[in-house]
Formats: structure tokens, sequence, C-alpha cells
């Protein structure tokens, strides 16, 4: 299945434009905030200790997001956070997509290291697809339940 990403961008915060800083804050918002009704600072520090994986679509908005925190910023190991999509987007397979592309440049930038994640528990499964396993109990962040999944580093050939 195509989905509505036709390009995608990997930078540094100090490497995007405002355009950029200001799509990615718009869906970050609209989906955490608004549509989840979850209040909490969603800009914090780890934006300074991460790359942002922005796929725009063939108008060049901006419909997928998720970044990837450097290892030792949040966790020990390199980490996959802020996963959104565009709502008008969603089963499209966009969010298969970027979790694909995220998986692909983290294992690019970190090789042969585990990935975690902070998961909403509601999205397990989702996150399950694509190798991640439980690895604590279910914790309450800004509301929501979450698990914290890690995926095995890939096999030394």
């Amino acid at each position: 299945m195509a989905t509505p990403v036709q390009r995608w961008q990997l930078e540094r915060l100090d490497g995007l434009c405002a355009r950029d800083v200001h799509d990615i804050l718009t869906l970050r918002s609209a989906v955490f905030v608004v549509e989840q009704h979850c209040v909490f600072q969603d800009p914090d520090k780890a934006d300074y200790q991460s790359w942002h994986l922005l796929g725009r679509d063939r108008t060049d908005a901006l419909v997928a997001y998720l970044r990837i925190v450097d290892p030792g910023a949040k966790y020990s190991e390199v980490s996959i956070g802020r996963v959104v999509t565009d709502a008008a987007i969603r089963r499209s397979g966009c969010g298969i997509a970027l979790m694909q592309e995220g998986i692909a440049r983290a294992q690019r930038l970190w090789p042969q290291q585990a990935i975690r994640i902070g998961a909403q528990w509601r999205l397990t499964d989702f996150y399950r697809r694509f190798g991640f396993e439980n690895t604590g109990e279910i914790y309450i962040e800004d509301g929501i339940r979450h698990i914290e999944m890690m995926r095995a580093p890939p096999e030394v050939a």
C-alpha cells in the first residue's frame, strides 16, 4: 500500500528551519494535547538530543513525525518517541511506514543497538509488529497508560 508520505527528512533540531519546527510542534500538539486531551509540556530538552524524522506528503504538508533520541538522553539505549501521524491519513499505512523508516534510520545511526520506547499501552500490538517487546510494568505518564518496550539489536551476520 502506498502511503501519503512522498519525502522523508532527518535533521537535528539546529538543522531544521522555522517552518519545520512550527509544523512539528503543530502536529504534535494537535494529536498529543488536543486529540488526546493531555495537558503537558510537549517541547522538552530531549528535542535537542534527538534526530527529527519528518514525513511530508505531495503538498509538502507534514503528515508523519517521530524523534530518535540519542542513547543516554532518555534511556541508556537509543529511543524512538513522539510517534505521530496526522488524523486525516490514519489507516493509510503511514504509521507503519513511519516506524519502518524510524527504525532503519536509528539502526544506521547506531548499528547493533537495541531501541527502547515508552509506548502508550493501547498501541503495544502496533509496536510488537516491529519486534518490540514489553520490558516493564504499566505506568501513568501525563494521564495515559504507558509501558516500556524494547527491540533487540539486529543480529550480526
